[in-house]
């Protein structure tokens, strides 16, 4: 049984004191697959560290988080391009729009994130979608570059049957983590209304630790929790979901 993490940033922070015995424990349970999403330039280095270090089981996107779209962004899109010419990375992300920490920059998020949506497809790479408080305006945008060309993951999904069916149609895996384990998290109440196929697993650790970790740092050795929820939804085995969802994994950024 191979489960793989679709979004993890064990080079955040949060890992520094323990950053190697967090990817050891989740090794052992079989979490061996771990894909590492972007968030801007100052991350990289450490970034390419955690390759250098775990090169059989850490894959790297490129991209500019939605929450760091700030003055510089023009400079650090520059950056992105940079680094997805000089080098292969699995997926353009984490990309899209965020609109609970600041309203103000809205114009400007969705600029990057159509410039990188392009960077993407220039690269035939997925994309990996951050939305918060911004459905709508995500959808906006993926209608104005809908194409065959256009597919990924849209992370940490937590709206409603529709949107997850919206999201679909757009090409787009669900990337389903901690929330669906949460008693008001409200996406375990539909889940079992979508196939399978298109669904991947993910933690965001060290963010959206599911229960009984919620509120504690999140890592990747907590997807099981997330596994379980699935067998328990879906009704069926754990080992079925962890193969399902890893070949979709699979499908999506092409390893």
């Amino acid at each position: 049984m191979i489960i793989t993490d679709t979004h993890t940033h064990l080079y955040s922070e949060a890992f520094d004191e323990d950053r190697h015995e967090v990817i050891k424990r989740a090794l052992a349970a079989n979490v061996s697959r771990f894909f590492i999403p972007a968030i801007d330039s100052t991350y990289t280095a450490s970034m390419l560290q955690l390759e250098k270090d775990f090169p059989n089981n850490v894959f790297l996107m490129m991209g500019l988080h939605p929450t760091h779209v700030k003055e510089n962004f023009k400079e650090e899109l520059l950056h992105v391009e940079n680094m997805l010419a000089k080098r292969h990375f699995y997926a353009v992300g984490e990309i899209g729009i965020d609109l609970y920490w600041d309203k103000s920059t809205l114009s400007i998020q969705i600029e990057a994130f159509k410039h990188q949506i392009a960077l993407a497809k220039k690269y035939k790479l997925p994309i990996v979608i951050h939305c918060r408080d911004a459905f709508n305006e995500i959808f906006e945008v993926l209608e104005t570059v809908n194409d065959e060309n256009l597919f990924g993951i849209f992370h940490c999904f937590t709206g409603t049957l529709e949107q997850a069916q919206q999201a679909i149609a757009y090409n787009m895996k669900l990337g389903i983590g901690g929330v669906s384990t949460f008693k008001n998290g409200k996406i375990d109440t539909f889940l079992n209304q979508i196939d399978l196929k298109h669904i991947v697993l993910e933690t965001d650790a060290p963010y959206l630790a599911p229960t009984p970790h919620r509120g504690k740092r999140n890592e990747s050795l907590y997807i099981i929790q997330v596994l379980e929820k699935l067998s328990e939804i879906y009704g069926v085995s754990k080992e079925t979901i962890a193969n399902i969802t890893t070949k979709n994994s699979k499908d999506v950024f092409g390893i």
